[in-house]
């Protein structure tokens, strides 16, 4: 099992958990009997805590995370999380059930026994009743639970998680020579072609950086958080600029992002989109093939448009992710390299 400790603080599992090829759970974690972690799902607690009850389902590719020092995230009993979901900084009551590619944002409560449809975002500090189901971006209330429906829904996506086959993966294999001697490559990771990563940038748990005879190049300072999924086709390039931020679970075709960006959790930026120097893509957004993201505004939905101009709330959001990354990724290198060690 892939248990790292962070600043001296170990996961407690109240029982051994189902753990998945290329799972991770990292940190201030404490997780109830029963849990079941698919493939490729990762928790991590480095800027805060992270407590889920029993019977926790978390499907492939899930994401679980903190806001740093600010918001942990509390999960209760017999909650159902289905594959490349993300969970951030938020409150989920007990026998909620979380679809596929939903998301929930920072400050959010979801009240026990609500469903969030597939690819639904809930948008920072809302509230949610339970007993209904939601869907949309942001996520409204599309009607009350039949009888009899929220066990059923938890039934078979619990029954689809547990069926889900591997994903026949390869082992990375990149340059060893492009990646600069302080970036921090999570140990279930996969890079594979030509991947350049620059100084004190990091490529997170569950990620896939995928350039097979194409190119993927990070900036100085720039981070690809857990589970991302960056692929260029035969020639392709992307690029990501310095002291830019791709969020949990983001995906990337071939694209250029600019300095000083952030791609907000659970965005799909297209083939051939430029994002400029200094733009907000918020969470959930989609961009369309060869769109340009003009810089200094905040862009966002399906497809991305330019929302407002970028305030000093954003640009300081943005600027803040740089040194705390940086931090967790020196850290967790340090905890990588010796349990590589003592293995």
């Amino acid at each position: 099992m892939n248990l790292l400790s962070y600043r001296g603080v170990q996961p407690q599992i109240e029982a051994p958990p189902h753990f998945g090829a290329r799972a991770a759970v990292i940190g201030r974690v404490r997780l109830g009997a029963g849990a079941w972690l698919a493939e490729s799902s990762t928790i991590r607690a480095d800027g805060h805590d992270v407590r889920a009850g029993r019977d926790l389902m978390l499907g492939p590719r899930a994401t679980v995370h903190i806001a740093h020092d600010l918001y942990p995230t509390l999960i209760g009993d017999q909650v159902t999380i289905g594959e490349y979901a993300v969970i951030h900084a938020c409150q989920l009551g007990d026998g909620c059930v979380i679809e596929d590619g939903a998301v929930i944002l920072d400050g959010s409560t979801i009240e026990a026994g609500a469903v969030i449809e597939a690819g639904a975002v809930v948008f920072p500090r809302t509230q949610l009743a339970g007993g209904h189901a939601y869907s949309g971006r942001p996520a409204r209330t599309l009607r009350p639970l039949a009888g009899g429906e929220l066990r059923a829904r938890r039934e078979a996506l619990r029954a689809k998680v547990t069926g889900s086959p591997p994903d026949g993966r390869p082992a990375s294999a990149f340059d060893l020579t492009a990646i600069d001697s302080t970036a921090f490559i999570a140990n279930t990771a996969t890079l594979i072609g030509h991947v350049v990563a620059a100084a004190n940038t990091s490529v997170w748990y569950g990620c896939v950086l995928d350039a097979v005879d194409g190119e993927i190049v990070i900036g100085k300072r720039s981070n690809v958080q857990d589970n991302s999924l960056l692929r260029c086709g035969p020639g392709g390039r992307i690029a990501l600029g310095e002291d830019s931020t791709v969020g949990h679970n983001v995906r990337l075709g071939g694209c250029t992002i600019g300095d000083r960006s952030l791609i907000g959790i659970g965005a799909v930026v297209a083939e051939g989109t430029i994002v400029e120097d200094d733009v907000f893509l918020a969470a959930g957004a989609t961009t369309t093939p060869g769109q340009v993201l003009r810089s200094g505004k905040l862009w966002g939905g399906q497809p991305a448009r330019a929302l407002a101009p970028l305030d000093d709330q954003k640009r300081k959001l943005i600027a803040d992710t740089i040194p705390t990354y940086c931090e967790y990724a020196d850290e967790l290198a340090r905890v990588q390299k010796a349990a590589a060690a003592a293995r």
